[in-house]
């Protein structure tokens, strides 16, 4: 493994152009994942405009707009990194309006939010139509491992103490969730793209030796 230090801007770009050569039966299904530390939504909403300019129609989904009710979400209390690590996302709900609809038998018809969580209620928002060759980029964590339907996995690596230290004090409480993540899940042994961002603002590029530049 070698680890290629890259700057922010590069690494859009970089992305950018690997995801629009990507092919895919359909439409092409990318997982940002990562901590909110690692800020998987900041790079995920860079990368739409610049598919679009390559051709590849793209629409970047948070799963954080995919939240479960706060009644089911918090059963057990507000600070539970147990709770946030298995259940805070609607994954079937995730699935159900936008992986699957963009998957090779589907519509092309997905939803970019489904609940609100501030306001605790369906978010209203209505359908859009992604078209064939289009890319949709699911940002958020936890988002490996669980069977959703990805076509490309992008992973936002943290050292333990870097994550403590980017972690706002009031989300401390969280820590545990992402131990977890890391020692059951592993992502970073199977994404098909690792990024450490100890330094958001030096990110570097994991890779095997054999990999193309």
């Amino acid at each position: 493994m070698r680890v290629r230090p890259i700057s922010p801007q590069r690494l859009v770009t970089e992305l950018t152009q690997r995801l629009a050569r990507t092919e895919s039966a359909g439409r092409l299904r990318v997982a940002v994942d990562g901590p909110a530390a690692a800020r998987p939504d900041q790079l995920a909403a860079a990368l739409v405009d610049p598919l679009r300019a390559l051709g590849r129609p793209a629409r970047h989904i948070r799963a954080e707009d995919f939240l479960r009710p706060a009644s089911v979400r918090l059963e057990r209390g507000r600070t539970n990194p147990d709770a946030y690590y298995e259940g805070w996302v609607d994954e079937a709900g995730l699935r159900r309006e936008v992986l699957d609809p963009a998957g090779p038998a589907g519509t092309g018809r997905i939803l970019p939010s489904l609940w609100d969580a501030r306001a605790d209620r369906a978010s209203r928002a209505g359908y859009v139509e992604l078209p064939s060759g289009g890319v949709v980029l699911v940002s958020g964590a936890f988002l490996l491992g669980g069977g959703l339907p990805f076509d490309v996995t992008v992973h936002l690596e943290l050292s333990a103490a870097a994550l403590s230290r980017h972690t706002a004090p009031d989300l401390a409480w969280t820590l545990p969730a992402y131990a977890r993540y890391a020692a059951e899940v592993a992502p970073a042994t199977f994404a098909d793209l690792v990024v450490r961002v100890d330094d958001p603002r030096r990110p570097a590029i994991v890779e095997s030796v054999d990999d193309p530049v």
